[in-house]
């Protein structure tokens, strides 16, 4: 196994330059990995007097899930910079030179020799991986070097490799982190039948970072005209399924309410189709300088990182992926806001949709008719309303504090 998978990332690797002639992806993806290289190579000789703290994020969700880690070590570890480097484009465009790190960076795909310069160039004092994000052979040599990894908000299920009879080479990765930090029982169980002993349960520190932005301003002055004293439901990441079962309500007559409804992809493309389907007024993100929001029933945000914001003021959320196979997006941040949410029925992957179903706050939707019979009753029913919000805030409020164990196992490891 081992040979293999160094076999193939070595081959994709060598491969990129041609492949990137005939896919344009691909081509971004080798040559802004070029560009960062090459940046943080500046950024390293410019502060060789600094010590250096290493986080690695798949994307954006896993950059969510530590940045309250990131934000409490950097009380215990004032002189030293943190870099954080990004698997995912998603994650590092919207992320570079905005993040609560020091430094952003792709990480190099992960061959035996990308792992050496990588790590001998940073010499970090440690590492931390997030949720899933697990590279054998960076793992591998930061062992070697005797460096501390820590991997945190981890969640496992029976069905991966490191839990099956062909998955050596997984699992020696996973056994070489110093202490590993779940979200739930059943996953440290896990670890315990590959004989990894060094775990704790720390819970989701998404909930903690959700629970700041409560703290954060959130005023935006496009919303703030845009909703003006009326009700307002907010469609976040959706997909062209969800988009199917969702614009039917929106252009029903007999709802006379605000719709945001922000695409997960935001080509233009996808944009006209969705523009096609409504009937209703709407504008455009872009289009909204020196415009009377007022006039307008629909605004589509046709951009990216505000939606977090825009969630402020909703008053009911749709959150997107829960139909075909491209998963559910982030449904705590707008339960944060304390506001009743909707979702498909394609959730079974992530347990807090379940967890937040059970305590009232969140509704499962199957169908386009199910879908308007959802929205006009919470819309008509203010105590139906006022209770899934209770509901919602109430189930944020007692998931919060992983970041704190988490912290404090870190600390006790390193000392």
């Amino acid at each position: 196994m081992k040979f293999l998978y160094n076999c193939l990332i070595q081959v994709f690797e060598w491969s990129l330059p041609i492949l990137g002639i005939f896919f344009s992806r691909l081509r971004t993806f080798y040559q802004e990995r070029r560009v960062s290289k090459v940046e943080l190579k500046k950024y390293l000789e410019s502060n060789q007097k600094k010590s250096f703290i290493w986080v690695h994020v798949s994307s954006l969700g896993e950059y969510e899930q530590v940045v309250p880690v990131i934000a409490k070590l950097k009380i215990h570890y004032t002189e030293h910079s943190f870099i954080i480097s990004f698997f995912s484009d998603s994650g590092y465009r919207v992320k570079k030179n905005k993040s609560v790190g020091d430094f952003e960076t792709y990480l190099p795909l992960d061959t035996s020799g990308n792992a050496k310069e990588f790590i001998d160039n940073i010499k970090p004092k440690f590492v931390i991986f997030v949720k899933y994000d697990i590279w054998p052979n960076y793992l591998n040599y930061l062992k070697e070097r005797e460096i501390p990894s820590f991997l945190v908000a981890s969640r496992f299920r029976r069905n991966q490799i490191y839990f099956k009879l062909y998955g050596g080479f997984f699992k020696r990765a996973l056994l070489s982190f110093n202490h590993i930090f779940v979200q739930d029982e059943a996953s440290g169980q896990l670890l315990n039948k590959i004989k990894f002993k060094n775990w704790t349960v720390s819970g989701d520190t998404r909930y903690d970072r959700v629970s700041l932005q409560l703290k954060q301003d959130n005023r935006l002055d496009f919303m703030e005209a845009f909703v003006e004293d009326k009700l307002c439901m907010v469609c976040g990441s959706t997909w062209q399924e969800g988009e199917n079962k969702l614009i039917p309500t929106i252009n029903s007559k007999e709802i006379n309410i605000k719709f945001v409804i922000a695409p997960h992809q935001i080509d233009q493309q996808h944009i006209a189709e969705i523009e096609q389907k409504l009937k209703k007024p709407l504008i455009k993100y872009s289009e909204i300088k020196n415009q009377n929001l007022q006039d307008y029933d629909i605004l589509i945000l046709d951009t990216v990182g505000i939606l977090t914001k825009v969630y402020a003021y909703a008053n009911m959320a749709y959150v997107g992926g829960g139909y075909g196979n491209s998963g559910l997006h982030n449904i705590l941040e707008p339960a944060a806001f304390s506001i009743p949410i909707l979702i498909g029925p394609n959730h079974h992957k992530f347990p807090e949709a379940k967890l937040l179903e059970n305590s009232g706050g969140l509704k499962v939707v199957h169908s386009e008719n199910e879908m308007f019979e959802i929205v006009s009753e919470i819309f008509r029913h203010r105590d139906l309303r006022d209770k899934m919000s209770k509901s919602s805030k109430a189930f944020i409020l007692n998931q919060i504090g992983a970041t704190d164990i988490t912290i404090k196992g870190i600390l006790d490891n390193l000392n």
